[in-house]
């Protein structure tokens, strides 16, 4: 499948939790992250094209706030190739608020390390 991302992926250095807003289940924990999406580690697989609101616990060197609430769809998903029992899944952002999104923005640039492939 050709590449269609046009914004740079970093691997995600930082341990951090991802949860279903409703719920306050566990959905994943970051893997990689752009400006525009981000890939999770899954201990399940997660349907595709799907919106999921989401919300990402945050750490205070990035914001006062304790976590940030956005809808995510998911638009990929597949086994994870070292771990039979994790899949990893591909999000595209698709509504955060313009404050959020500074946040979001500021994880980015504070704990994404170089690019990275997917």
């Amino acid at each position: 499948m050709a590449e269609r991302r046009t914004t740079p992926r970093r691997n995600f250095s930082y341990y951090m939790r991802v949860v279903d807003d409703k719920t306050e289940h566990l959905v994943g924990h970051l893997a990689d992250i752009s400006p525009r999406g981000f890939k999770l580690d899954c201990s399940q697989p997660l349907p595709v094209e799907t919106d999921f609101r989401l919300r990402m616990d945050l750490t205070s060197d990035v914001s006062d706030k304790p976590y940030i609430v956005f809808i995510a769809r998911s638009k990929w998903c597949k086994p994870d190739s070292m771990d039979p029992f994790v899949h990893n899944v591909g999000f595209e952002i698709v509504n955060i608020s313009v404050m959020d999104g500074k946040i979001f923005q500021a994880v980015v640039e504070k704990y994404g390390s170089p690019e990275s492939r997917w």
